[in-house]
């Protein structure tokens, strides 16, 4: 068995003075805390928290990252067996309140700030993304329990979560539904005691299975008999793989797995083809009202949507460390105007396409860990503010949140591809992590939604959302900090050429309004995905803004940490924000390619 010793890794994983600047000088979101909801937290405790991450990261995570590629789930008797390690993960993640962090001191959790969890959440990804996803996935089952569940579902089966030795799911996806959950099957008949009798079957459930833990809940979305068709008859419930007895005692609820996906990548976690009922005595809790269902689930779904950017983003970080350690180590060639053969070889880190391509990884993950962390900020403020407040965050983050998924999980397939051309031909070879977090990093595209679909939430939804209500509120914060930029002599440029493209966007997004109205619906959302890109890079840059307004502002910060994110600033302006130009001029292109074709000329 080949394990992590035997394979090029990075000196680390993730950056935690970016990370510290992000949190406290750039969001200052230890201000958070002053809100009586998350009074009981401090900066203090939050930093201790994070070294808390850091440690368990480097100890139970980072370890296992390769040996949990290499020695896949398998489906053993009708259980799928997983790593070792990934019990005590479970364990730990308990006893240290991981798992409970988000939950209300009501139903024994932390009650901490969501934006400080989603910090330790891309600390534990960077380390080993599939080592984590058993608590994140348990900790968003468990949020659904306690905001829409009746309390006696709180006592049953919170604390055995809580405590890691229950786990958590979402089980949306069927085989002949996929991303289109109107046209689930599973069906739930309501009996006598009030349970509902659950018959179907579910694909692609992460982490559905396993014998790190002693049971499994899924939060399942199926059909009652005779509810409406499409989503609005959809309901959710409460499927445990052991159900509890009346004595105490877990007997099994005929919930089966009957296949375990193995995948490119992202290997150390299951995914579970799982049978619910094949024995008709499958039985479910529902989770508030009928035909609710899944309103309730997309508290979880767009959580897990900015979970998704996040550990995006944490893979690029990790294969962003190896490539850097790689660069500053391997010794190739000369200064590009040294003629001298017999000159001494020099670090691949001297050479300037090394740099651009270490640059283009730095800087998008640097900016998508601001959009990420922001988005959880907004999270937060929604829940603490009242009154337009409150609306305007919870607005604000309903734009962003198709562009926080999807954005960096698409950057990221670049940024781990430019860690594997740093790596050159050992790159693509198993004795270099770079082919493995290109690998695990893939998934991300498709998880919580393709890219293509949230490009139609985000056209075809969200900029309208209120009648344009988000993206104005949007528009003002980011014009506020472009004025900032604007007083500093090196940072002016930058600001007014990011200005000139939003105001772009708008007269965009106008222009596709018409397209709208006078070719139908279809002209207007053929190209969402590349407005979702579009979107993206302005968003980016705006992140960069911020950053660079921060250190023009404040005195404290180290002149060479300065120089860094200076250094990453004028690389995005100069080389990712002129990438909206081509966008803008698809967009605005009358030229309908793919609209109203002969599929069949595409053989």
């Amino acid at each position: 068995m080949q394990t992590n010793s035997s394979v090029f890794l990075g000196d680390k994983f993730y950056n935690r003075e970016h990370l510290n600047f992000i949190l406290f000088d750039v969001l200052k979101a230890e201000t958070i805390t002053q809100y009586d909801y998350f009074s009981d937290h401090t900066k203090e405790t939050v930093e201790m928290y994070l070294d808390a991450t850091d440690q368990f990261s480097k100890e139970y995570l980072f370890p296992h990252l390769v040996e949990m590629d290499r020695v896949q789930p398998e489906l053993v008797d009708g259980r799928i067996r997983v790593h070792r390690v990934h019990r005590d993960i479970m364990r730990i993640g308990g006893e240290n309140g991981w798992i409970s962090i988000l939950a209300s001191k009501e139903v024994g959790g932390m009650q901490m700030p969501s934006v400080f969890s989603t910090a330790s959440s891309y600390i534990m990804g960077a380390a080993n993304y599939s080592g984590c996803v058993f608590m994140g996935l348990t900790m968003g089952a468990a949020h659904l329990i306690e905001a829409f569940a009746d309390k006696k579902y709180h006592d049953l089966y919170l604390p055995k979560m809580f405590a890691g030795e229950w786990q958590g799911t979402m089980a949306l996806t069927e085989p002949g539904a996929g991303s289109s959950l109107s046209d689930v099957v599973t069906t739930a008949e309501k009996q006598d005691d009030g349970t509902y009798k659950i018959v179907g079957q579910k694909i692609f459930i992460s982490c559905g299975d396993s014998d790190a833990v002693d049971n499994v809940v899924h939060l399942l979305l199926a059909r009652v008999k005779g509810a409406p068709a499409g989503t609005k008859g959809i309901s959710m419930f409460i499927v445990p793989r052991e159900r509890m007895k009346e004595d105490g005692t877990l007997e099994h609820n005929d919930v089966t797995s009957i296949g375990v996906y193995h995948k490119m990548g992202y290997k150390g976690a299951p995914i579970a083809h799982l049978s619910f009922g094949e024995n008709n005595d499958c039985r479910g809790w529902l989770v508030g009202e009928e035909n609710k269902g899944l309103s309730y689930m997309f508290q979880m779904m767009n959580e897990a949507r900015i979970s998704v950017g996040l550990h995006a983003t944490s893979i690029s970080s990790a294969a962003y460390y190896a490539s850097l350690k790689y660069a500053n180590e391997r010794l190739q060639g000369r200064n590009i105007a040294e003629k001298n053969p017999e000159m001494p070889q020099i670090p691949i880190i001297q050479h300037a396409d090394v740099k651009r391509m270490l640059l283009f990884q730095k800087t998008f993950i640097d900016g998508a860990l601001c959009l990420e962390l922001q988005c959880a900020y907004y999270a937060d403020l929604a829940r603490v503010e009242t009154g337009e407040a409150q609306e305007k965050y919870h607005l604000m983050l309903e734009l962003l949140t198709p562009v926080a998924k999807s954005y960096p999980a698409e950057m990221s397939n670049l940024s781990t591809s430019t860690a594997i051309q740093i790596f050159g031909g050992y790159g693509f070879t198993k004795d270099f992590i770079a082919e493995q977090y290109y690998r695990e990093t893939r998934i991300h595209t498709i998880h919580e939604g393709t890219t293509a679909i949230h490009g139609l939430d985000l056209l075809g939804r969200k900029v309208m959302m209120k009648g344009g209500k988000a993206v104005m509120l949007l528009m003002q914060e980011v014009m506020g900090d472009i004025a900032k930029a604007k007083q500093h002599d090196n940072t002016k440029a930058q600001a007014v050429a990011l200005e000139k493209k939003l105001g772009q966007l708008q007269e965009l997004s106008m222009h596709l309004m018409g397209v709208a109205q006078k070719e139908g619906v279809e002209a207007y959302l053929s190209d969402a995905t590349l407005y979702l890109e579009l979107f993206g890079v302005l968003v980016m840059g705006w992140q960069w803004i911020k950053m660079a307004n921060t250190c023009n502002e404040n005195g404290n910060i180290d002149e060479q940490f300065k120089g860094s994110k200076f250094l990453c600033f004028n690389y995005y302006f100069e080389y990712e924000l002129p990438k909206a130009e081509a966008l803008l001029q698809r967009l605005k292109s009358t030229n309908r390619v793919t609209v109203g074709i002969d599929s069949t000329l595409i053989d």
